[in-house]
């Protein structure tokens, strides 16, 4: 049967190569469904509930802020090693159609732990809808993408290799979810160390999240434990960001309501 060539686009290119250098990781997968009511219910009042990717990008960061292993990278240039990072690295997959093409590219955020959560999900939600070449962490991505096979597979060799430049590539840790399009598991590869998934909010407020982590950096009983960690996080410091929000947006309306009588 006679079909017909096309071109291979260049956000596609890019998954191909993502993929490739995921292929030396080896990671394995933990699911557990966690109990977000407090975050539920704190986003619920909020005046501008922020996205979910936003919330578990600065839960995993606050996580990590207080266990190095989170925020470790194994590489293999000078020498087989472990690179620990002063901070949290968070690459968000951001899911776009381009040229009538679905894609997904990948947004990335720093310290998180350090930033308000309504700026973490700022950047998140302009890297949905700005222009490619007005988000760096695209444009960068998208620049190498161009490159000949050899070279891209050089720079990615370097990117992977060297603690500094896989940070820069693949950050600490990466966030993506399907939920958006109903429920599912996503075990997803990636090039990165750890890289967190999760589903649809459930009417009983539980949700399943699934962690993979690269084996090279520690193993199954940290993984577990940052897991119940993060489920306080959420339902702690998170649910309290948003409750602390909401009397200021009160304020706000009770002003403007006094303004109009």
């Amino acid at each position: 049967m006679r079909g017909k060539f096309r071109q291979i686009s260049l956000p596609r290119r890019l998954v191909a190569d993502l993929m490739h250098a995921s292929a030396g990781v080896p990671l394995v997968s933990l699911k557990r469904t966690l109990n977000l009511r407090a975050i539920v219910e704190a986003r619920a009042r909020a005046a501008q509930a922020p996205g979910w990717a936003a919330i578990f990008v600065k839960a995993f960061a606050l996580v990590a802020r207080t266990e190095p292993t989170l925020r470790t990278l194994h590489v293999k240039w000078p020498w087989p090693c472990l690179y620990e990072l002063p901070r949290s690295v968070g690459m968000v997959a951001i899911a776009r159609v381009e040229k009538g093409e679905d894609c997904v590219l990948f947004e990335r955020v720093c310290a998180a732990d350090e930033m308000p959560l309504a700026e973490v999900d700022a950047l998140i939600r302009r890297a949905k809808t700005a222009p490619l070449h007005e988000i760096p962490s695209f444009r960068k991505m998208l620049c190498v993408t161009r490159l000949p096979l050899p070279l891209r597979r050089l720079a990615w060799a370097i990117g992977m290799n060297f603690g500094r430049q896989r940070a820069n590539f693949c950050g600490s840790f990466g966030v993506t979810s399907v939920a958006a399009y109903g429920p599912g598991e996503l075990h997803a590869l990636s090039p990165g160390p750890f890289l967190l998934s999760y589903g649809v909010i459930r009417p009983d407020h539980t949700v399943d999240v699934v962690l993979r982590w690269d084996h090279l950096v520690c193993d199954a009983a940290l993984i577990a434990q940052t897991l119940i960690r993060l489920e306080q996080v959420l339902g702690g410091e998170i649910a309290a960001e948003l409750g602390a929000g909401r009397p200021q947006a009160d304020a706000r309306l009770v002003r403007a309501a006094g303004s109009r009588l």
